[in-house]
């Protein structure tokens, strides 16, 4: 019945199967990671803490994030959040408040989009996460603090340049933490791991501020095509590494 009224009044249909309905239909929810797995950008930048992804950036996984992104289906945060969860929690830190940080947009496409994406689903993680162990909370710790031009079509290094200096940590959400007296354990969390350089900024920033990175996790993380002597365009998959959470 539910299927049939969102199909009716709003036109709805599955991202996955495009099933009329909800955004999501239930086979296509069965088909979500239940767990994430060790990945790695090649080339990696040096020094980029332990990365995880709970699927490659294809298929159900990619529409999913870009209706939630670019199309404003917030029925889908709470799945996306679901994926994130599933990634996060084998990595939570049982000894620390483990602090989730979504890595933050430009104000302006903010703006544009009406909505924070991955601020969304970061906190429907966050839920899923409560209750299931160590203590997990959401904290806006990072701010665009200089201009970026749009990654789309860039290189791994001209992505570095691109956003180099381009985040700073909130003084006020630093002092919050500070004022829970207790040790924290930052995992910064995004939509797609791509070259790392985002996370790779990120990490900068709030290490640069004494905030300990313990991961880097995301829903998704693509492949890179990389050429073969002689033959066409080949995709190769992100090799994983194993766990091995930063020193502090």
């Amino acid at each position: 019945m539910l299927d049939s009224w969102l199909d009716l009044v709003h036109g709805a249909g599955c991202v996955g199967c495009a099933a009329p309905g909800r955004s999501l239909c239930r086979t296509c929810a069965a088909r979500l990671p239940g767990a994430g797995r060790p990945v790695r950008p090649t080339p990696c930048p040096d020094g980029l803490a332990a990365c995880f992804a709970a699927g490659d950036y294809d298929d159900l996984l990619r529409a999913m994030v870009l209706a939630h992104k670019e199309h404003g289906v917030f029925s889908l945060a709470d799945p996306l959040g679901r994926a994130l969860a599933a990634v996060a929690l084998p990595v939570l830190d049982p000894g620390s408040v483990n602090v989730l940080v979504p890595v933050p947009s430009r104000p302006a496409v903010v703006r544009e989009r009406g909505h924070d994406p991955v601020l969304r689903f970061v906190r429907a993680a966050a839920r899923r996460l409560q209750g299931r162990g160590p203590v997990v909370c959401v904290t806006q710790v990072l701010e665009q603090r200089a201009p970026v031009h749009d990654q789309a079509g860039l290189s791994s290094g001209q992505r570095a340049a691109n956003l180099v200096g381009s985040m700073g940590v909130r003084q006020a959400a630093r002092e919050a933490l500070a004022r829970r007296g207790a040790a924290v354990s930052l995992l910064v969390c995004d939509d797609v791991l791509t070259t790392g350089a985002t996370a790779r900024e990120a990490q900068r920033a709030l290490e640069g501020s004494g905030l300990p990175v313990r991961a880097v996790v995301t829903v998704t993380a693509t492949r890179r095509r990389l050429p073969v002597a002689g033959r066409p365009m080949s995709l190769s998959y992100l090799p994983a590494l194993p766990f091995s959470p930063r020193a502090d």
